[in-house]
């Protein structure tokens, strides 16, 4: 019987977080390793969940699972963190001879003291295993180099933003890789960086421009007889000289094939590029708007603020649209969703049920995006914070917000937790008692993995501009590393 290793180290790290991504990040997060994955995985929408169910359907192999790890969104990773993450790993490739690898990365880690940490990974794999067939699985945010993918011998990313195609990502990463094992095909990789920063909030690929670009590879694929053709949309927060999109070809022997397919998928993302930026109102401007619809009976409506994203590496932490939501004063029922907070938790729980006391949300972590808002609040509900994903994103994957809080100021109820993750799915609304379909307006920190459960929950959705870790408008955030010469600093 033949054996893979499979492991998973991931993380999307934001260069303009005021908070570093600790061991216990990643403890908080995924976290399993031997018998515990394919339980922990088992029947999710994630790419080792996918390579779980892929090599149940072939007993000739036998999966030997490492370290499955994947932290939040955040600050850079601590070199201490990263050292005793990646050093499992290798221990554990080294520990039994296998006959390939599979490893999930995402793309965009950044780590403290390190240029390229998922080249550096991807290094330290390679020394460890010799030449076992090695397979890679990416995120659509993934900042590629050529030098990623000389190192692997089969490499593919995500095709679809929001992301709901995780567990088919790895499936196809391992078909190609048991090709390559039976030499059936050799694959070649090719990437044409397309020398820009582009913002993710209009980059979906269910609608809009980058659907275009899409089906435009999609077509590039089917026709030119290629293995796999992947638009990487970079992720512009990784301030790091490699970050920005490109367009990745995977061909089977014929370079020439995947280059000429590279070039034409890139001048598809420059045709496309401008339309990306896209005009969005302030969080005032953004709340009156959707108040007004509310009142209107055009309601529910959902005021999304992506520059404290979770998803997109910020904390959850800044008050702008808090702030807006209160001066509103509305006389319809809404709800913020949401603060990392785990002191304002503690004293939702020392207050109990019912009971009252100042809270200051938001500006906890730095003031550089505006003081907390300081509101009297009623405790409304406290809960373990523990989920099962129910919708597209993660289907069926266990998560954990620690001991959480909604909070009820006037007609606005504010959920608070104490672990930081991003809301994706039903189930957090569930656990907190909020009926979206009762709400005037939710106000949310999310972006659009929000969207591929919530899509139809609302009438409208308003994405606001706003200042953040995350924000939109680039020139608002201390590039060090980025390259001048990149779109759009250079036009």
């Amino acid at each position: 019987m033949k054996r893979i290793a499979i492991a998973r180290f991931a993380h999307e790290g934001n260069s303009f977080a005021s908070v570093k991504t600790e061991l216990a990040d990643f403890q908080a997060g995924e976290w399993a390793t031997g018998a515990a994955v394919p339980q922990a995985y088992h029947g999710t929408n994630t790419e080792i969940g996918g390579a779980a169910a892929f090599l149940a359907e072939r007993p000739e192999w036998e999966p030997r699972f490492l370290r499955a790890t994947f932290a939040t969104p955040s600050g850079e990773v601590t070199r201490d963190a990263f050292e005793t993450i990646l050093g499992e790993i290798l221990q554990g490739l080294a520990a039994a001879p296998s006959d390939a690898v599979y490893l999930a990365q995402h793309g965009a880690m950044q780590v403290e003291g390190v240029d390229h940490a998922d080249l550096e990974i991807l290094k330290r794999v390679r020394a460890a295993i010799g030449t076992t067939p090695l397979g890679v699985s990416y995120d659509l945010h993934a900042n590629i180099t050529q030098e990623l993918l000389d190192l692997a011998d089969v490499s593919i990313g995500y095709k679809c933003h929001p992301h709901t195609d995780m567990a088919e990502t790895a499936r196809k990463c391992l078909g190609l890789l048991f090709d390559k094992i039976a030499g059936r095909i050799d694959p070649v990789h090719v990437v044409v960086p397309m020398n820009a920063l582009i913002p993710s909030i209009n980059a979906r690929t269910t609608d809009g421009p980058m659907a275009e670009a899409a089906a435009f590879a999609r077509g590039l694929a089917a026709g030119g007889g290629l293995l796999d053709v992947t638009l990487y949309q970079g992720y512009a927060y990784g301030d790091r000289v490699h970050a920005g999109a490109s367009a990745v070809v995977v061909a089977d022997r014929d370079r020439a094939a995947a280059m000429r397919a590279a070039e034409a998928a890139v001048a598809e993302m420059h045709r496309i590029r401008d339309r990306l930026f896209i005009a969005m109102p302030d969080a005032a401007s953004g709340i009156a708007r959707g108040l007004a619809e509310a009142r209107a009976g055009r309601g529910p409506v959902a005021v999304i603020d992506a520059a404290d994203h979770p998803g997109a590496g910020a904390n959850a932490d800044t008050p702008d649209l808090l702030r807006a939501l209160v001066a509103a004063q509305p006389d319809i029922d809404c709800a913020f969703v949401f603060f990392w907070d785990p002191g304002t938790v503690a004293q939702a729980i020392a207050a109990g049920i019912g009971g009252r006391f100042e809270a200051a949300l938001g500006g906890r972590l730095t003031g550089d995006f505006g003081p907390p808002v300081r509101l009297d609040v009623t405790v409304e509900r406290i809960t373990d914070g523990q989920i099962v994903h129910t919708g597209p994103v993660y289907h069926g994957l266990a998560l954990s917000y620690g001991r959480t809080a909604v909070l009820r100021h006037g007609r606005i109820r504010i959920a608070v937790t104490e672990i930081c993750q991003m809301v994706t799915d039903p189930s957090f609304f569930a656990l907190h008692g909020i009926d979206l379909a009762s709400l005037g307006v939710l106000a949310i920190k999310a972006k659009n993995q929000f969207r591929a459960a919530f899509a139809g929950s609302f009438a409208s959705m308003i994405d606001v501009d706003v200042p953040g870790p995350a924000a939109y408008d680039f020139a608002r955030l201390p590039w060090r590393r980025i390259p001048k010469t990149h779109f759009p600093f250079a036009r």
